[in-house]
């Protein structure tokens, strides 16, 4: 075997030199365990949920959780999110977005973890849970009062990123049937936002955004005078130079 040239040799030394250098620094450091929080929102016969679990302390016995678990040392965060969510409900069809970190170092009774948000916006009836371990269901966002650990703080946290979000962006529309009438419309906005809105101002906002398209269709079998349904135009909000401006309701 050729035998490797003095050069590299020592190169490869002073590099694992370095490596060894910079591992004895990081085991120096303070060791913050890492935890991950999924908020997962849903709605639901015009109603916005959250999923949650039973907490497995004791001190917290008959308390509400987040779907959570601690990152293992060799995880990216985003890996750790999507893992705790197929572990906690099967699900692996649905987009997490990283919100924000929680390091309050009494925050968790038994010393300081940080912990990172994701949250997630979901149609519950397209997304069926296979796993229902710790009472795992869907809540009335409004009916939670009291969960452990500080999970009620990041609970509000997250609500308020996707109120902002969804006056920011359309995602509100992939929670429509893909033919919807106005009055859907504005129901899933004011679930959200949590807000009585006025009929004519919320339509007057959308129609002059023009990515609604009239499809000549009306309902039907509804309890009230049938309404006009429509579609998003995704593909026209794709490529116009005119994209989503905001809506301030």
């Amino acid at each position: 075997m050729k035998k490797e040239p003095a050069v590299i040799t020592e190169l490869r030394k002073k590099e694992d030199g370095l490596i060894n250098d910079a591992r004895k620094l990081v085991e120096s450091y303070p060791r913050v365990p890492i935890t991950v929080d999924c908020v997962i929102f849903g709605f639901d016969e015009n109603e916005l949920k959250v999923l949650l679990i039973r907490s497995d302390l004791e001190m917290f016995h008959d308390k509400w959780s987040l779907l959570g678990d601690f990152a293992d040392d060799n995880e990216m965060l985003d890996d750790a999110a999507y893992r705790v969510l197929k572990e906690r409900t099967g699900m692996d069809d649905v987009y997490l977005a990283q919100v924000k970190t929680f390091s309050r170092p009494d925050r968790h009774p038994g010393g300081r973890v940080l912990t990172v948000a994701y949250c997630s916006l979901l149609n519950i009836e397209h997304h069926q849970l296979s796993r229902m371990d710790n009472e795992l269901h869907w809540h009335s966002v409004k009916s939670i009062q009291d969960m452990a650990f500080d999970h009620k703080e990041i609970m509000d946290e997250c609500y308020a990123w996707l109120q902002k979000r969804i006056q920011e962006h359309p995602l509100g529309f992939n929670l429509l049937p893909e033919k919807f009438s106005l009055r859907e419309l504005q129901n899933l906005y004011e679930a959200i936002l949590d807000i009585k809105m006025d009929r004519r101002n919320f339509r007057k906002k959308f129609f002059a955004m023009d990515f609604l398209i009239d499809t000549g269709e009306f309902e039907d079998d509804v309890p009230h005078r049938p309404g006009k349904l429509y579609q998003f135009d995704f593909n026209k909000y794709k490529h116009t130079k005119k994209k989503w401006s905001g809506i301030d309701f």
